[in-house]
């Protein structure tokens, strides 16, 4: 079934864009889905690249989350309840827009989003607010649920709305989990409504499970290897090259 959707060559490519989007997403938390719809999207069309990555994502997300158990993850879960809750009715709503809007819009909201994320990052500029407040987590969730939705990447926002409320390392790891998971879970159903997922899509999305998480695997090992902030730079480097060739493919055609 996997061949009738997409070549044993460009398979292989996808796997190892898999491997390489869990060892990221191992070292630094989070642009596993960034990184697949980057390297996907040179391949193949954005909604299968979309398809794809949805379940890798909800089993990586769901290891983060829960690494330091279920009573944590839970926490953390109730703490951001505002910002999953706004993130996943948005989220639902834009998902339905995928089979509506051409794949050169789609290209050109994913990449105009990534590389916006990475820019910001690059010039190290870190936005602060005073407090943790219900209208700017409401704000913050929608749009990253509305690009969510679209892309099945909603960890810019996020990273940034963490990062400006001062989140420790340890609850930010935790929540981008939590977060993250559960946008997964509304994803993939959300996308069963869309058409994304469907039994022609599962198997080649459950396939890219082995390496992500092998790749994420690994990524753990590394973390204590490697310098994190020089990795994290470096990664955010190889994500605004995908970034502005998104924007390149959606421009061009």
């Amino acid at each position: 079934m996997i061949f009738e959707l997409v070549t044993p060559q460009i398979f292989v490519v996808c796997l190892a864009i898999g491997l390489a989007a869990g060892m990221v997403k191992g070292l630094v938390g989070f642009a596993m889905p960034m990184v697949m719809i980057s390297g996907m999207s040179m391949v193949l069309p954005p909604e299968i690249a979309l398809a794809g990555l949805i379940l890798p994502t909800l089993v990586t997300n769901g290891m983060q989350a829960f690494r330091q158990g279920g009573a944590e993850a839970l926490r953390s879960m109730r703490r951001f309840r505002v910002f999953l809750g706004v993130g996943a009715v948005v989220l639902i709503g834009s998902a339905q827009l995928v089979r509506v809007l051409s794949a050169d819009v789609i290209f050109l909201i994913i990449g105009g989003s990534v590389t916006a994320f990475v820019v910001m990052q690059l010039a190290g500029w870190a936005p602060k607010v005073p407090e943790k407040t219900n209208a700017l987590e409401a704000s913050i969730g929608a749009f990253a649920g509305f690009i969510g939705g679209l892309s099945g990447v909603w960890g810019p926002p996020t990273v940034a709305y963490l990062t400006a409320i001062n989140t420790p390392k340890a609850e930010q790891m935790r929540v981008q989990g939590a977060i993250y998971g559960m946008g997964a879970v509304v994803l993939f159903f959300a996308h069963i409504k869309s058409g994304i997922v469907s039994l022609q899509t599962l198997p080649f999305s459950a396939a890219l499970i082995v390496p992500a998480v092998i790749g994420m695997m690994v990524g753990l090992r590394l973390q204590d290897r490697i310098e994190q902030a020089a990795f994290k730079r470096m990664t955010l480097v190889v994500l605004l090259v995908g970034g502005l060739n998104l924007i390149r493919k959606g421009v061009m055609g």
